[in-house]
Order: structure tokens, then C-alpha cells, then sequence
């Protein structure tokens, strides 16, 4: 899965820790999420979706049917 986090993130002017501290998880999570080596549970994906301003999952997380 591909996401649009750290371009969106990068947009609203907040660093990797601060989303992190938002959506309740380590800087790890997000680092893991924005390079694609981590699939959020679905709660996860739509408290940063609302975090980054987006109101669709599918705004932030890429699906193919490849995962």
C-alpha cells in the first residue's frame, strides 16, 4: 500500500513526532507508514486522514489489489 502522508503532512507543516503525538503512536509509525513498510489497522487510517485534513481513507492510503 502507498500513502500520500508524508506529502500531505509535509502540506500541513508538521513533522513526523507532532502527527505521531496527534494520532496517538510513535515517530516510528509514521516513518514505517510514509515509506510503505507498515499497514495501519483502518482506526489508525482514518484518524490520520482527519488528522491531515482529508475527509476519504482513500485520500491518504493508496489500495491496489496487490496487498
Amino acid at each position: 500500500m502507498e500513502t500520500k502522508i508524508r506529502l500531505l503532512r509535509q502540506k500541513k507543516g508538521i513533522t513526523q513526532q507532532q502527527l505521531a503525538d496527534l494520532a496517538g503512536v510513535t515517530r516510528q509509525t509514521i516513518n514505517a507508514l510514509e515509506n510503505a513498510r507498515y499497514n495501519p489497522s483502518l482506526l489508525l487510517a482514518y484518524h490520520i486522514t482527519k488528522i491531515l485534513g482529508r475527509n476519504a481513507i482513500e485520500d491518504v492510503f493508496i489500495f491496489s489489489d496487490d496487498d
